[in-house]
């Protein structure tokens, strides 16, 4: 794996714009064929903060991602949120040096928080934006532990089951049965708040993820299908880069802070 070890300067970078996206459909079809799909998985991280006169700065955002080609060169990229002034064009730049043009086929994978997703769009007309199934399993499980803790009447032996169809579903693309169901859910949540802490709290987990799931649902493929023919659906292969470029300061025996 390569980590971009150039650093761009902020003049050296040029204008930030809100769109990359350049030319026309025959002007594109004029262009080589590219060698081949390119692949961005994006995600993010939190860092100690730290300046020179308040030790307890709290913390700040640093997001990190890998680029996979066809080749299978990697390349890795990071920023501080809210500190760089041309996070697009820092990334875009990136995937130029890595064969980028107009008439690529480039898939990017996130979490399909506002962050990410507006630094990836409107950087080439063929990209194809997908939500990461890590993170929706990850707030499966969440609302899959909190189910179990509950007392065990047949409503909530209900929500059980309701809750592995809704990952079925979402495994198959089906935002349309996902959403019924997690309303269906919410419903059932609705007539029994108040009595218990726990559903209050899968109340609001549940609510929270009918909204994450809205958000994103242009962003959700058939996840199956995509695994059946070899295709990334996670951005479990950021993880070594979050690692490197994350991780590694905040392991229990390097507690350091950045500045």
């Amino acid at each position: 794996m390569e980590i971009d070890a150039r650093f761009y300067t902020h003049s050296e970078l040029g204008k930030e714009q809100y769109m990359f996206i350049e030319g026309c459909q025959r002007d594109w079809e004029n262009l080589p064929p590219p060698d081949g799909r390119i692949t961005v998985g994006i995600d993010g991280g939190y860092i100690h903060a730290r300046d020179e006169t308040n030790r307890k700065a709290g913390s700040f955002e640093v997001i990190v991602g890998k680029i996979v080609t066809a080749d299978g060169v990697n390349k890795c990229f990071s920023f501080v949120n809210g500190y760089d002034q041309k996070p697009k064009r820092r990334l875009f730049e990136t995937l130029k040096s890595q064969g980028l043009q107009m008439n690529q086929d480039i898939t990017f994978l996130s979490d399909g928080g506002d962050t990410v997703r507006d630094l990836q769009l409107y950087l080439n007309p063929f990209a194809e934006h997908l939500l990461d199934w890590f993170h929706i399993t990850m707030r499966l499980t969440v609302m899959n532990q909190m189910a179990k803790g509950l007392p065990k009447d047949e409503l909530l032996k209900d929500i059980e089951k309701d809750l592995e169809s809704v990952k079925w579903y979402l495994w198959h693309g089906n935002v349309f049965k996902v959403l019924q169901l997690l309303g269906d859910i919410q419903m059932d949540l609705d007539s029994i708040e108040g009595e218990n802490s726990a559903v209050d709290k899968l109340h609001k987990t549940v609510s929270e993820f009918i909204t994450y799931i809205s958000q994103n649902k242009a962003f959700i493929p058939n996840y199956g299908d995509r695994y059946r023919h070899g295709e990334m659906i996670s951005t479990a292969f950021t993880e070594s880069t979050v690692n490197q470029v994350v991780s590694k300061r905040m392991v229990k025996k390097q507690q350091m802070r950045w500045t």
